[in-house]
């Protein structure tokens, strides 16, 4: 199948609720171009030179979501333009893009990112480290970042039931959030949670976005 008919397949898949952030990561314009024409307009990226070198190569009306670990020296290049950033793991992080975003007169969408894996190569926050960051005094001051809910990445193993599980933990900590800190913001209603191989568990489980690349591009190609 076509880029355009893999796309077109996920899609009529999807339930209306669920958004679809083509991860585009490693795949080169010509190619993603095939995803826009065929009417896709929201990408998601896992490293900042590669989506500042996309954006700017790219038509203007894309809508591109920064989903990798953000350094916060790099928060700059990408606060002019980024649509939503999915792995925000840290106040300091915060902090910088408020400031970033300040400089840009923008308000910059943000998802928390939670630690819910088993394995130590992912980032994120821990329950009570999420607790803590959002009782701070300082989150009360940035006015130019809008948190709009939470971002996990599942263990990546075999075990489906454990993908479950881990998503649902995700889900439940996002409802509690929501009740104890956002219940008055409407905008906080994101779970990004579910990339090619577990997004079916994770939109049972409750997810807004889904974050799928090689079921629309194929395999990458990392020479």
């Amino acid at each position: 199948m076509s880029i355009s008919e893999q796309l077109l397949k996920l899609k009529s898949e999807l339930p209306q609720h669920v958004k679809l952030i083509a991860v585009s990561k490693t795949h080169p314009v010509s190619v993603i171009m095939e995803a826009y024409n065929a009417g896709h307009k929201i990408f998601g990226e896992n490293r900042v030179q590669e989506l500042i070198s996309k954006y700017n190569e790219m038509p203007k009306d894309i809508e591109w979501h920064l989903i990798g670990h953000l350094q916060t020296n790099k928060v700059k290049y990408i606060l002019p333009f980024v649509s939503l950033i999915h792995s925000v793991d840290s106040l300091k992080l915060l902090s910088v893009i408020n400031k970033e975003a300040q400089k840009c007169n923008r308000v910059v969408n943000c998802l928390l990112q939670v630690y819910i894996a088993s394995e130590e190569t992912k980032y994120g926050l821990s329950a009570d480290e999420l607790h803590e960051l959002l009782q701070s005094s300082e989150l009360e001051q940035m006015q130019n970042i809008r948190i709009c809910g939470m971002m996990g990445m599942a263990t990546f193993t075999d075990n489906m039931e454990q993908v479950r599980m881990e998503f649902r933990f995700l889900k439940n900590l996002f409802n509690e959030v929501k009740q104890n800190y956002f219940n008055n913001h409407h905008w906080f209603k994101e779970l990004s949670m579910g990339m090619s191989s577990d997004y079916r568990i994770a939109i049972e489980e409750g997810s807004t976005m889904v974050r799928i690349g090689s079921n629309i591009f194929g395999h990458r190609s990392y020479t």
